[in-house]
């Protein structure tokens, strides 16, 4: 065990042709870096592959390399526990009310993280989807493995959120809103896609206020691993040809 005293080991650093480590083997101390595992340049779609498949993300600053995190404890959203509250159901029915609203599936990935790329959020200074991470995750989408929901209004992109689904396991990254409610009609869509399909789960990564007042909740990293190892493994959606399914709501019991 390593007292205050030791000096800090090196962050590992993985070449292109080495596998991530163990998600159990985190560096440094957990109060400054909690889950950060290692650090390199490759963000290939075969090595974001990977790392999904191990409950393991790419996060990192501009002038830092790719590093690679797996926190513990794990923010997740459960889909029954989704909040689906009064208001928001409300906003949903009168927007749906125009001919000229849509809620859809990867109809412009692209501008979908561009713009998430760009909007910043309270205390920030910038961002960390560099325009690395925006082309890996372009090459993802276009293997079919990132995906976008988003809102349209008036033939306009208003809100969006893009995600990672492998099989039925779905990765949340970020998500922006022009809009009041438009990143939370952005997530119900997806939520009720996850629903309809029987995915009990989306990953959100890291605590956030505005995410558990939607209905996400820190479990151990151990649980999160154990369900991502058969969610994977079933079915992929057809997440193109998907919309927004309000009866899929009606089974949750904890709408406000």
């Amino acid at each position: 065990m390593m007292s205050e005293n030791d000096p800090m080991p090196a962050l590992p650093w993985i070449e292109a042709d080495e596998p991530l480590p163990p998600v159990t083997h985190s560096w440094g101390p957990a109060s400054s870096a909690p889950g950060l595992l290692a650090a390199g340049q490759d963000l290939t779609p075969a090595r974001l592959l990977e790392a999904y498949s191990q409950g393991i993300f790419p996060w990192f600053s501009p002038g830092q390399p790719v590093l690679w995190w797996s926190p513990d404890p794990r923010m997740v959203l459960t889909t029954p526990e989704f909040r689906f509250r009064r208001s928001l159901r409300q906003s949903l029915k009168r927007h749906l009310l125009s001919p000229d609203f849509q809620l859809c599936f990867d109809r412009d990935f692209s501008q979908v993280i561009r713009r998430c790329a760009t909007t910043l959020r309270s205390g920030q200074t910038g961002t960390w989807i560099v325009p690395k991470m925006v082309h890996a995750y372009e090459n993802l989408h276009r293997q079919g493995h990132a995906h976008s929901a988003e809102v349209w209004r008036d033939g306009q992109l208003v809100a969006g959120l893009y995600f990672i689904a492998l099989g039925h396991a779905v990765f949340g990254e970020s998500m922006f809103t022009t809009i009041d409610d438009g990143s939370k009609m952005a997530l119900a869509c997806l939520v009720s896609v996850c629903l309809k399909h029987g995915i009990t789960a989306i990953d959100c990564q890291q605590k956030t206020g505005h995410l558990a007042s939607m209905g996400a909740r820190e479990m151990p990293r151990a649980q999160f691993i154990h369900g991502l190892e058969h969610a994977r493994t079933l079915p992929n959606v057809d997440w193109a040809g998907q919309s927004l399914y309000l009866d899929a709501f009606t089974s949750l019991n904890n709408s406000e």
